[in-house]
């Protein structure tokens, strides 16, 4: 959740009067209102909609939900002029290997829409960018700007420049060890041989990022008409959506969107994206018999055209993944004060699944030992699955890959190992020990069909064989039932030969345990040891 203010009365000038009718549509809408005073109405904006995060995004959404401006709201998009270009340098791929970048001129900036600036930086920083783990933006003054602009990595000792709020030039490590900000984010680049840069065609650096701009290049003032806009990172296809969100923003502010040249493309390109709405579907889920046309009207009030069954989704849209997130939207559109509730015409005695109640159990004795349980998706990256758990993806089978998936996440997951291992890889920057475990599903195919299974896996950092084993033991203690461990003759690939096991229930194979391999903590980038272990829950289940 992030909560954003807006001032009162440019919202009541130009969206209307907060009486109690207003701020109910503003609940409807699924931005909850939490606070208005003589200033500010205070909004809270759901994760799901980054491009509500500014007065601009949320003030083009809004108004076409209240029926002024429906439909999607089209921007305008200037070519790229001479040296509208930045020259990505290959020293960035082991560091921020990606950047999306546009220009806008012609911006009419005050007090307040520098204030709207920098909030949607950092809102998106926070959200979008996972605090800057996963993009980075920034925004500078074109005028203090020589085009075209070099993105490059540098060594530390050869980056010196003034930033933002200090009073005298830095090198790129005095930067993270004295600069606030720096401080602040300096485990972004912790154990970077080098740190990337923007540098503009007469060398003056514009900003490090994730970290910070510069003063002389990277402060925007009400003088400045035209900026220019980056985002790096580490997925491109995010930097894009992120890079719609603010010129369009900006674009409501006054500005003209005009696009550049980065490598092989030409961005931003603004495209919407076409998706299949089944008219059957949308009503089975929702529970009602709406038309073609009020599902266009429902569509159009949520800032989507429709025709012929296609949606035509905006740019700048980060949430739209699946039919399901645009029949939600309808929902919206419709209006769920006009849903009328029914009662089913069924009776029945409510019970909890025994198997629910033998997992609660799992966790009360796992978080009793100090444990934190962690919850991940279902689906995972390749890399992730097999490569950096040492497995060659050519040799295994049964894992389900996904059709036309739009991230990079692109096969369910075989096991519950490798996210344990990439959770702590995602977080060496924080307090050992970790002690952490997951309780969740797994995926297999097995003569075309697909097998879904419940497991448990333990992880400990630092921690061997035995810290693991005795969280076993200790589980099986309190469970009531004794788990038996054999070594294993044949080893798995991501565990040490001579310390890990497989584990048994009665005479049945439930699962394995061991020391993480130092080659498989290298590929998670990991310096501190792990032992796992992660069992099959189903035989478990049978026992109560």
């Amino acid at each position: 959740m992030s909560n954003v203010k807006f001032n009162k009365n440019t919202f009541e000038k130009e969206i209307g009067k907060l009486t109690e009718e207003m701020q109910e549509k503003i609940a409807l809408f699924g931005c909850p209102v939490e606070n208005i005073d003589a200033e500010d109405i205070e909004l809270e904006i759901f994760p799901n909609r980054p491009d509500l995060l500014s007065y601009q995004g949320f003030k083009r959404s809004f108004l076409a939900f209240l029926g002024k401006r429906t439909g999607y709201k089209k921007y305008q998009l200037n070519k790229p002029e001479k040296d509208y270009e930045v020259i990505v340098d290959a020293s960035v791929k082991e560091v921020r290997p990606y950047t999306a970048c546009a220009i806008v001129r012609g911006l009419k900036l005050d007090d307040e829409k520098i204030k709207d600036i920098i909030n949607i930086q950092e809102k998106l920083h926070i959200t979008l960018g996972r605090k800057r783990k996963k993009l980075a933006i920034g925004v500078y003054p074109l005028e203090k700007i020589n085009l075209p602009i070099h993105y490059k990595a540098l060594e530390p000792d050869k980056i010196r420049f003034q930033p933002l709020e200090s009073p005298r030039e830095m090198s790129g490590l005095e930067i993270l060890q004295r600069h606030p900000t720096g401080k602040e984010y300096a485990f972004l680049l912790a154990g970077k041989v080098k740190f990337p840069v923007f540098m503009d065609s007469k060398e003056n650096i514009l900003s490090m990022p994730p970290i910070i701009n510069s003063e002389s290049t990277g402060r925007v003032t009400e003088k400045t008409k035209d900026v220019f806009v980056e985002c790096s990172g580490f997925d491109f296809l995010v930097l894009e959506k992120c890079l719609n969100i603010i010129v369009t923003t900006l674009a409501d502010m006054g500005g003209k969107i005009y696009q550049m040249k980065v490598k092989d493309k030409i961005i931003p390109s603004l495209e919407t994206e076409k998706m299949k709405l089944s008219l059957e579907n949308t009503n089975k889920i929702l529970g009602l018999e709406l038309n073609e046309k009020q599902i266009k009207q429902s569509l159009e009030k949520m800032g989507y055209n429709f025709d012929k069954g296609l949606v035509e989704i905006p740019p700048y849209r980060t949430d739209i993944l699946h039919e399901i997130d645009l029949i939600e939207d309808i929902a919206v559109g419709y209006g769920y004060e006009n849903f009328v509730p029914e009662i089913p015409m069924i009776a029945t005695i409510g019970k909890e699944n025994p198997a629910e109640t033998v997992k609660r159990k799992i966790a009360e004795v796992l978080i009793g030992l100090g444990l934190l349980e962690v919850s991940n998706y279902h689906l995972t990256k390749k890399d992730d699955l097999f490569s950096k758990m040492g497995i060659n993806e050519k040799e295994e089978k049964g894992f389900i890959e996904l059709l036309d998936s739009k991230t990079d996440y692109t096969v369910l997951r075989k096991d519950l190992t490798h996210y344990i291992i990439k959770i702590m890889s995602e977080n060496v920057d924080s307090e050992y020990p970790q002690k952490i475990f997951e309780l969740g599903r797994v995926f297999n195919l097995e003569n075309s069909e697909i097998i879904e299974t419940e497991r448990l896996s333990v992880g400990v950092s630092p921690g061997n064989f035995t810290d693991v084993k005795q969280v076993l033991d200790y589980l099986g203690e309190n469970l009531g039932i004794k788990f038996r461990v054999v070594e294993q003759k044949k080893v798995d690939s991501h565990f040490i030969v001579g310390r890990a096991g497989d584990v048994f229930l009665d005479d049945k194979k439930i699962g394995t345990i061991g020391e993480i391999h130092p080659k498989i903590l290298k590929n998670w980038k990991v310096k501190m040891p792990i032992s796992l272990f992660e069992i099959e829950l189903k035989e478990i289940f049978e026992k109560f």
